[in-house]
């Protein structure tokens, strides 16, 4: 059978939208892992399934899967993508889209310059949210891994993360903590790892090691859950700048109780099909 995707990136986080139906056999993690690999498959962050709408007001459902094949509950630069891709096929009212996830309702609002901004909700700091193996909540946390000791923040915006900062994200060793990080046993369902260098109140540098999928160029959820921890600190405005490998996103949010905001560009970088 010959399934049609396109392929989308938001600042170099990269996917493969698929439209429901779809076999599946597509959606199994060893057929997922072989169309991520960049070598012999199509290559891509994560894997989403359009589905249709389970709400009157909502254009479509979402599911998401990781280039490892576990099937996770949100993706930010995502849901960007998918909101940029429903306005191409009309789908949107008066330049907003909104969109249904395994964490919840999005809005999107869409720029005519290409720009989509999307409602992420409420950053959640219980650890339970994650979830992550916590006695209280807290702005801190000290995580023991073999031979050292961290101090990290955690959240969940719809998924969870653990954020790390780092005096300068060029020489943070991701590649060796993100795993660690990753496959705490006090994360039981893993997390994505964040490494943030503040440069200013507005503006920061970051790479994350996603979940399932290493070290990505771009994380929109990653993003966000930064200037949360960060802001909560009461280190960082409520708009900042985030630079990462594959460019820039913006993050606003006005503070605790608050919804998070994420913008930034989403395109289009080729349309194909798989035979399954």
């Amino acid at each position: 059978m010959r399934v049609e995707f396109t392929k989308m990136h938001g600042v170099g986080n990269d996917f493969v939208v698929f439209d429901a139906p779809v076999p599946d056999a597509l959606l199994s993690p060893q057929r997922l892992r072989a169309l991520a690999d960049r070598r012999t498959g199509i290559g891509f962050d994560q894997a989403l399934l359009l589905e249709p709408p389970r709400a009157a007001d909502s254009a479509a459902f979402y599911r998401i899967f990781n280039a490892d094949g576990d099937e996770v509950e949100q993706c930010g630069n995502g849901a960007r993508c998918i909101a940029s891709l429903l306005q191409r096929r009309g789908h949107s009212r008066d330049a907003r889209v909104t969109l249904e996830s395994p964490a919840g309702l999005i809005h999107a609002q869409l720029a005519r310059d290409g720009e989509v901004a999307v409602d992420l909700g409420v950053p959640d700091f219980d650890p339970r949210s994650l979830p992550f193996e916590a006695a209280a909540e807290a702005d801190s946390y000290a995580l023991e891994l073999p031979g050292e000791g961290l101090e990290i923040g955690a959240v969940s915006i719809g998924n969870p993360h653990a954020v790390l900062t780092v005096a300068s994200v060029e020489s943070a060793p991701v590649a060796r903590l993100g795993p660690l990080i990753e496959g705490h046993a006090r994360f039981p369902r893993r997390v994505n790892v964040g490494f943030l260098e503040i440069l200013s109140r507005s503006h920061v540098r970051l790479r994350v090691f996603e979940r399932g999928a290493g070290e990505t160029r771009s994380c929109g959820t990653g993003a966000c859950a930064a200037v949360a921890v960060a802001r909560r600190r009461g280190l960082l405005e409520a708009s900042v700048r985030v630079q990462v490998r594959g460019g820039a996103l913006q993050v606003n949010w006005a503070g605790v109780g608050e919804h998070i905001w994420l913008a930034g560009p989403a395109e289009i970088s080729f349309q194909g099909h798989v035979e399954v």
